[in-house]
């Protein structure tokens, strides 16, 4: 298993500066590492909802430590792993933000619990997280 660790950067929404890039809210490149959050679905950036949740997501990690526990799977270009923010599960807190959903192929139903209402009903659950 491969950890992470990047300390308080971020300074503009696209800002990538080797440290910090938020592709979308369920994809992040922490030191050059993409990280594809393990068992968040978050919308499309092709969507509204999509450019709020990475809109949400840029200001949610702006200056603070960044920490990931890769789990050594590769999905596309990026490592799978759950990433924290001074702590605090990335993924968990998406979702509780109600920009994304769980997705319980991955991550067990880890998440199920935090899926608010309205995010429920507004976005859309990727099929292969059925």
């Amino acid at each position: 298993m491969k950890r992470l660790i990047l300390v308080l950067v971020f300074l503009a929404p696209n800002a990538y500066a080797g440290g910090l890039h938020v592709r979308d809210a369920d994809t992040i490149v922490v030191d050059g590492t993409p990280v594809r959050l393990n068992g968040v679905d978050a919308p499309e950036l092709g969507t509204r909802s999509g450019q709020n949740a990475k809109r949400w997501m840029v200001n949610y990690l702006r200056g603070k430590s960044i920490s990931c526990d890769l789990n050594g799977e590769r999905t596309h270009d990026r490592w799978v792993g759950i990433c924290y923010a001074d702590g605090q599960d990335i993924g968990a807190a998406v979702i509780a933000a109600g920009h994304a959903l769980d997705c319980a192929r991955y991550s067990g139903g880890r998440y199920r619990h935090l899926e608010t209402r309205a995010a429920k009903s507004r976005l859309k659950r990727a099929r292969y997280c059925r």
